[in-house]
C-alpha cells in the first residue's frame, strides 16, 4: 500500500499542467498541399506563428471561421508523441502559462529549438518535449504550452483544439 501511494505521487509531480491559459477557439485551415507549401512547416525547427489580431503571417488570409487561441498558434515542425515520429507538424498556444496573459507571449529561439518568455524567462522544449517546461518558474511549477491537435487533411493539416 505504502508502495502504491509514493508511486502514485511519484508520478503525480511529474505531470504538467498545460491547461493554466483560457480555452479559446483555434481553426486554423491550411489543407491543401498549395496552403501548407507557403504557410506550414517542413524541416525539423521550421515554424510558422498565427496571430489573427496581429495579422501574422502578414499574407495570409483569415477569414470569419479562422480562430488563433489566446496568445497565438505557434505551429512548428518537430516530434509528435501522438504518431511517435519527428518532422511532424506540432502546434502550441503561444500565451506563456506562468503569466496567463494574451499579451505575454513566448518567442521561438531556432537555436535552442525552445520557446522562452521574454517576461518570466521561462523555457519550454518544443521541439520535442510537448511544451513542457526546462526551465524558470514554468519549470518550477510543472507548467506547460496549451498544445493543440493537428491532423492531415487533402494533402495539407488543419489546426484545432
Amino acid at each position: 500500500m505504502i508502495i502504491l501511494a509514493v508511486a502514485l505521487m511519484s508520478v503525480e509531480c511529474t505531470t504538467i499542467d498545460s491547461s493554466r491559459i483560457p480555452s479559446y477557439v483555434v481553426y486554423i485551415k491550411l489543407n491543401t498541399a498549395a496552403l501548407w507549401q507557403i504557410y506550414g512547416v517542413s524541416g525539423v525547427g521550421d515554424y510558422t506563428v498565427f496571430n489573427k489580431e496581429k495579422k501574422l503571417p502578414s499574407n495570409y488570409s483569415y477569414t470569419a471561421t479562422t480562430y488563433t487561441g489566446f496568445g497565438g498558434v505557434l505551429l512548428m515542425c518537430g516530434y509528435s508523441s501522438s504518431t511517435q515520429t519527428y518532422g511532424a507538424p506540432v502546434a502550441y498556444d503561444m500565451a506563456c502559462p506562468v503569466e496567463c496573459s494574451k499579451d505575454v507571449v513566448v518567442s521561438y529561439d531556432s537555436n535552442t529549438f525552445e520557446a522562452y518568455c521574454p517576461k518570466c524567462g521561462s523555457h519550454y522544449n518544443v521541439l520535442e518535449g510537448d511544451g513542457a517546461a526546462v526551465s524558470g518558474t514554468a519549470a518550477e511549477k510543472n507548467y506547460g504550452l496549451t498544445r493543440y491537435t493537428v491532423y492531415a487533411e487533402n494533402g495539407g493539416y488543419i489546426i484545432t483544439n
